[in-house]
């Protein structure tokens, strides 16, 4: 009975052991591809890759750093805002620049109210105080003659009646009184001659050297703010508040180079490729009026044709990998620009990258 069952288990395990070996020997046909690679639609075609970017009459994106360092204490635009040539993008900190420009403006306003105290004189009251000193003046001068006169003429009748001291006193007197009318009318005619040229000369230029200083002081003030350089779509922001940026751009730990802080481009209905030809292959490329091209997107069945743009006529080394120029790479390329209307129902962003096929027809 034991045997029974054991050559029974034994049985079955040979025959599942066999089905097994059916069911997973057997061949199953392949899952179709999720796309098709790009194919050559040119006799003699030429593959490179390229990178979408903005359409630009000439150039590329445009790249906006700061003319300041600092930190990042505002940020006004965003990604996929459209906005207007002038208009504030982001703010550096500039609490210390702006104290600066509100004492110099100042400053210049105080030299200013001087410069033109100046260019006011005479002041009216102040001439009056200077005829009214002349007026008191020559008032003391007939007091002092008159007492004189008296003197002179009681002497002349009677040597006795006044001293010789007394007499002298009198004449010394009209003496002072004559002196002190004529510096009264000098005092006079000099409030009535108004400032010194020389003293208004030099306010003046003091006045235009603290102007300039504010001016200079307020432009770079101006520089704490980072604004758009022409219409167009913000299409990065590569700071956050409170990041360091310098002239350099915003440091980017992940390529451990710097970037530009904002990245622009046109708003327009076409975007550019820019490809780069490989430099064993510009020999093969067709010439300019000749030249057509067709792009295929990574992950998907969508060729696009492309237009020609331009060639930009400078043979460069290729660092699209991380647009950095510290990639050390032997391959040179010749970037050649091309552009396409972009689609209703397709997503293609700048920054892309593509493949592509030149060749000619």
């Amino acid at each position: 009975m034991n045997n029974k069952i054991i050559f029974g288990m034994a049985g079955c395990g040979v025959l599942f052991a066999l089905l097994s070996a059916y069911i997973y020997g057997e061949q199953k046909p392949p899952l179709p591809p999720v796309f098709s690679p790009p194919a050559n639609p040119y006799a003699s075609g030429i593959y490179t890759n390229g990178i979408v970017e903005s359409y630009q009459g000439s150039g590329e994106n445009i790249n906006i750093y700061p003319d300041v360092a600092g930190r990042i204490v505002r940020i006004y635009a965003h990604e996929g805002d459209h906005v207007k040539a002038g208009q504030p993008l982001a703010l550096v900190d500039d609490s210390v620049q702006r104290a600066t420009v509100a004492q110099q403006q100042h400053q210049a306003e105080a030299a200013l109210a001087q410069w033109q105290e100046l260019q006011a004189e005479p002041r009216k009251e102040t001439l009056d105080v200077a005829e009214a000193q002349v007026d008191q003046a020559q008032a003391g001068v007939r007091t002092a003659s008159d007492a004189y006169e008296k003197q002179q003429h009681s002497y002349r009748i009677d040597p006795r009646s006044v001293s010789k001291d007394a007499l002298d006193s009198a004449r010394d007197a009209t003496r002072a009184a004559l002196a002190n009318l004529q510096y009264a009318r000098r005092q006079y005619a000099l409030i009535k001659a108004g400032a010194w040229v020389y003293d208004i000369h030099n306010l003046q230029a003091q006045y235009n050297a603290l102007e300039q200083a504010y001016q200079s002081s307020n432009a770079l003030l101006q520089k704490f703010t980072l604004r758009a350089s022409a219409d167009g779509v913000v299409l990065a922001v590569n700071t956050a508040l409170g990041s360091y940026v310098s002239p350099q751009g915003a440091y980017d730990t992940y390529t451990q180079g710097y970037d530009p802080v904002v990245v622009m481009g046109e708003p327009q209905a076409y975007l550019s490729v820019r490809c780069f030809i490989d430099e064993i292959l510009v020999s093969r490329l067709p010439v300019s009026g000749t030249i057509h091209a067709q792009m295929s997107l990574r992950g998907a069945d969508i060729k696009i044709p492309l237009e020609f743009v331009r060639i930009q006529p400078y043979v460069t080394p290729k660092i699209e990998l991380s647009d950095q120029r510290q990639e050390r790479v032997d391959l040179r390329v010749l970037p050649v620009i091309f552009r396409f209307r972009k689609p209703v129902n397709v997503m293609i962003y700048p920054g892309q990258q593509v493949d592509v096929y030149v060749g000619e027809k």
